[in-house]
């Protein structure tokens, strides 16, 4: 449901997002016509997608429409697969968790935030 929303909330709000990130997304490149994927060309944030590998609300070819909607809108994104991981690998109290994965997340969140969010605090401070 958060990758959803992230991915949604930088397409219908592209003047208020800077950057947004999803892990074990589910459902974000179906072919249902509001899929969130479709946002991609409204989209002008950072994005960082850690999709799980064994995760069946996330197949290969959702994954990979999604990375092509972005590329093709000229979206700035990185999207990786994490090996071995499974729908909610951050959860650190579900039976689901994966602690290299969820330590993977965490490097990858901060240093999306640190790159795409300096400049946009600098400048909100700065009022």
């Amino acid at each position: 449901m958060g990758a959803a929303l992230a991915l949604r909330t930088a397409g219908s709000h592209p003047d208020r997002v800077a950057a947004a990130a999803g892990f074990h997304g589910a459902f974000l490149a179906t072919d249902a016509p509001d899929s969130p994927h479709l946002l991609a060309d409204r989209i002008t944030a950072e994005l960082y997608f850690g999709h799980a590998d064994q995760d069946s609300t996330n197949p290969p070819e959702q994954i990979d429409r999604l990375g092509a909607a972005l590329t093709d809108a000229g979206v700035r994104h990185r999207a990786e697969v994490y090996t071995g991981a499974h729908h909610g690998f951050t959860q650190a109290d579900t039976a689901m968790h994966h602690p290299e994965a969820a330590e993977r997340h965490w490097t990858a969140l901060l240093d999306l935030f640190s790159r795409a969010l300096p400049a946009r605090h600098d400048a909100i401070s700065h009022q």
